[in-house]
Order: C-alpha cells, then structure tokens, then sequence
C-alpha cells in the first residue's frame, strides 16, 4: 500500500475557437494515505479524468508535482477506465494475463475470479459478456497487476441500479481482502459514499478542492441504503455548496 501526494499548479489546454488556454486545474493540493479508498466527486468536465491520466504518467504537460510513495522511479499503476476495453479476440482469463509482467504467475487470477463470480466465465469472450461482467473483468485486471496505486475513472457508468451496487459490493469484498490504495471518480454521491473512506469535492474548471469529508459510516453498515440516504441528506443539508457539483 503506497500513499501520494498530488500537487497540481496549472494544467492547461489550448482554448477551443480562440486565442490562448483554458486553465482546467489551478493549485491542487491533495494527500491520500496508503490504503485509504477516497472518490473525487465533481460535475461533468470539471477535469477528474484529465486529473486520473496526471497521475497514471498519461499526461505529462502540466505544471506540479505526483509523488507517489517514496518517489518511486515507475510506481505500478492500475487503471480502470469507463470503458472496459477488452480484446475482443481473446477470452476473459487471456484479457486479464495480458496485465501480468512476467515475474507474476497466471495462478493468481484464479481467487479474483472467483471473488468477482466470474470463474465459469473465463474462458468466455468479450461478446458474450453482459457489461457488468465486462466490468468486473477491467476490475480485476486493475488488482492483478498489484498496484501502488489503483485509479478508477467511473467504472460502473451506464450500469442499471442493482447490477452497479452488485458491482461495487464485489469491489469493496476485493478491496478489503487486498487493500490496495484507490483514487476513484464519480458523480454520484451515493456512489461516493458507499465506498470511500473520504469524499474529496471538487469545483468546476479550473479544479480546485472545495470540501474534503470523511464518511463516519461503518464499512458493514454500507450495504444498507438508509445509512446512506441519511449520511447524503446530511452532507446537502451541512454543505449546500455540494448541491452545485452534482
């Protein structure tokens, strides 16, 4: 488990149909601590992939620092996009060693299929997949490669409401079997809150941090949706800014 500190002075783009830039993230200071599960909320285009692609060593044409650990020369990076992005041609199991270096054994993926209820899909490929299975596949390969750090960039959008709860309790049985430390974007609240140790806020571009909350909520109490609802009317009500960002 690997802690990072995010210090982001200026990230900027060319501005669309005119002169100059568009300043997307202005003086972003952010800690996480090894192991701790914290979510990004933000509204759309405020730059939380633009943020996710900094720290993977995507994007390096900003102005700052990632330290990641102790300033590891290549930390390992997991990265789970919103698009599972499987091969086609290959097979669940095939898609998922392709993730392994070669000091890694395949047995490994065995207790994560099993965890994530996809043994008796390994040998499947990616077009018989319904999408929450397409997305527990991209979740698994994400643990496989044993992070530092695991970015997750909304990785349940445009799933149904049972099968992305399904989803996320099978990442949060995942996680606390192999904590690992989890940088993960959402705009959903609840979302937020049924997985994150801490609830980081953020503005419009340019990005800047508005509330950093720490979910008081115990782990086996997250699965009941009235803790929840409760712990989010609480948060709109204590910090109306919030209501913004959603």
């Amino acid at each position: 488990m690997t802690h990072i500190r995010i210090n982001v002075h200026s990230k900027t783009y060319p501005a669309v149909g005119q002169a100059g830039h568009h300043l997307a993230i202005a003086n972003l200071n952010l800690s996480l601590n090894a192991g701790e599960f914290v979510c990004l909320v933000g509204p759309s285009g405020c730059g939380k992939t633009t943020l996710l692609n900094i720290i993977a060593g995507l994007d390096n044409d900003y102005e700052g620092d990632i330290i990641i650990g102790k300033q590891h020369t290549h930390p390992k990076i997991g990265y789970i996009f919103q698009n599972p992005r499987l091969l086609p041609w290959r097979t669940v199991r095939e898609n998922i060693e392709l993730t392994l270096d070669k000091n890694q054994s395949p047995a490994i993926i065995d207790p994560l299929l099993e965890v994530m209820q996809l043994t008796h899909a390994q040998n499947v490929y990616p077009e018989r997949l319904s999408l929450g299975m397409s997305r527990k596949v991209s979740i698994i390969r994400g643990f496989a490669v044993e992070p530092d750090v695991l970015l997750m960039d909304e990785p349940f959008v445009s799933l149904d409401a049972p099968t992305a709860r399904q989803v996320r309790e099978l990442l949060l049985k995942l996680w606390q079997q192999r904590p690992h430390t989890v940088l993960f974007v959402t705009h959903d609240l609840r979302e937020a809150i049924a997985l994150a140790d801490r609830l980081i806020f953020l503005s419009a571009a340019p990005m800047a941090v508005i509330s950093e909350i720490t979910v008081p909520i115990p782990r086996a109490e997250r699965y009941h949706e009235n803790a929840i609802e409760t712990f989010r009317q609480q948060l709109l009500n204590d910090y109306p800014e919030i209501k913004q960002l959603l």
